[in-house]
């Protein structure tokens, strides 16, 4: 059984971290600095300082089994991340404990913003291709099926969901078959690249948190990216024509319907959070933000039109 800490005190760190550290032979027996690190919202991030480098340990939270969240297959893909060049090394990993200690990337935290640029999003596009060139995950993870699970999770336990949440299934349904058409092969995704898990060393892109990992469609990597970070559609088509080395009609439609399928898959996120998490942080509108987008999307004059790229040859 993993160890849960208490609640943060007033000087930042919670009784109990300095236990775990000790328990990592890296960490132990040598002098260090601790500081907490912002973001994480299923886990507590701090950077650990010591004459040998800097480190960064994940202490995961508990009550996130209702998220589908397996530790071990974190683990063993940020390790597949670090062999590919996309994502930090993994010093130590301690199931027990609830820890995951990594290397620090020095570089700055992407905001969403800063992919509106032509040149952030072709190393976007290379850091995607990195990871999606490392040794097959030993999970899989689709953004259909995580729906219907996360879906399932919500009616046992009698969660509220958006009113016309329901409506919306058959569009989802119909991407679900126009996307099974033409499938592609899928490929190590890290699947959760919102502009907080992207690090600018000031050269490359680094790829951090691999709390979803697994392999999928390379197009939802893609898509994910445009919907969690707001890009317009040409940003979309840029992103896309990078990937790819050309902007691929069918790849486009294939990314954007994909995109729609999380923002309409991560509003049950959103939803089992606001009902669930002991952070002081309000999910709600976080839910409400994606599902209006899914609702946006399913419902505008460009979904036909998508069906029919999707399964065509360009």
């Amino acid at each position: 059984m993993a160890e849960t800490l208490p609640a943060d005190r007033a000087g930042g760190l919670p009784a109990g971290l300095d236990a775990l550290l000790d328990r990592v032979p890296s960490l132990a027996g040598s002098p260090r600095r601790v500081q907490p690190l912002d973001g994480g919202l299923t886990n507590r991030n701090y950077k650990v300082t010591t004459p040998a480098g800097a480190f960064v340990a994940r202490v995961f939270a508990t009550g996130t089994e209702l998220l589908a969240i397996d530790r071990d297959d974190e683990y063993h893909n940020t390790m597949a991340a670090a062999a590919a060049g996309a994502g930090p090394p993994v010093i130590d990993y301690r199931p027990a404990d609830g820890m995951l200690v990594i290397g620090y990337i020095e570089g700055r935290t992407l905001r969403n913003e800063d992919l509106a640029g032509p040149d952030t999003i072709r190393r976007v596009a290379q850091a995607c291709r990195r990871l999606h060139s490392a040794q097959p995950s030993g999970n899989n993870f689709s953004i259909f099926e995580r729906q219907r699970s996360y879906l399932g999770v919500i009616r046992e336990w009698g969660f509220r969901l958006p009113a016309g949440y329901g409506d919306l299934m058959p569009r989802f349904e119909e991407a679900e078959r126009a996307l099974a058409v033409r499938p592609g092969r899928a490929v190590p995704c890290h699947n959760d690249l919102l502009a907080g898990n992207l690090v600018d060393d000031g050269e490359r892109i680094w790829l951090i948190d691999y709390e979803y990992s697994g392999n999928n469609d390379p197009c939802f990597e893609l898509g994910n990216v445009w919907a969690e970070c707001q890009m317009t559609l040409d940003g979309l088509a840029e992103l896309v024509g990078e990937y790819y080395g050309t902007r691929r009609r069918s790849k486009i439609a294939r990314a954007r319907l994909l995109g729609l399928a999380g923002k309409y898959t991560w509003t049950l996120w959103g939803v089992i959070q606001a009902s669930t998490s002991p952070l002081d942080v309000d999910f709600w509108p976080w839910a409400m933000e994606r599902f209006e987008g899914a609702a946006e999307g399913f419902a505008g004059p460009a979904f036909g039109r998508l069906l029919d790229e999707v399964q065509r040859d360009d």
